[in-house]
């Protein structure tokens, strides 16, 4: 039986927050607030006070957004990462290694990313789109997923 947790106060709060942002018509009050700051300029002489009015307003409205933004991203980065680990863990010929890839140095990534690069050299041989490749695949396994290719051909095959 599976659990789930209530999320905290502050995560459904960031979501929301985040989301609600990020809409159609929260950039519309933004706009509409930047033009009826815009129009009130000579009514106030366009003065310092008018002008810190506006520059205040977006630092703090900036500064308190990129700490929700940034918990938001956080939890949705984590979720694609456990949802590509799922992925990777179920796949009988993935790349094991690529599980933990969030924690690699980037010198080891440049390594795999090298390994792919040449994948992508072996691949442009293969006939099926469809063929896929892991760092730990070899020639032996290649073969293998090409005879099941064939045999699905001769499956699919209307018999004459």
């Amino acid at each position: 039986m599976q659990t789930h947790n209530k999320p905290g106060y502050f995560e459904r709060f960031s979501s929301s927050v985040s989301k609600a942002t990020g809409s159609t018509p929260a950039f519309i009050i933004a706009l509409t607030l930047v033009i009826g700051w815009a129009v009130t300029g000579p009514a106030f002489h366009y003065s310092e006070t008018w002008q810190l009015v506006i520059n205040t307003g977006t630092t703090i409205i900036t500064f308190l957004m990129v700490f929700l933004i940034q918990k938001a991203q956080n939890k949705d980065s984590l979720a694609i990462q456990l949802k590509l680990n799922e992925l990777i863990a179920a796949h009988q010929f993935a790349s094991n290694r690529l599980v933990n890839a969030e924690n690699m140095t980037e010198e080891e990534m440049k390594v795999i990313q090298k390994y792919y690069l040449n994948f992508s050299q072996f691949t442009k041989t293969d006939k099926n789109l469809q063929q896929t490749h892991s760092i730990e695949e070899d020639k032996e396994v290649h073969e293998i997923k090409e005879d099941i290719e064939e045999v699905k051909k001769s499956i699919k095959k209307p018999k004459t």
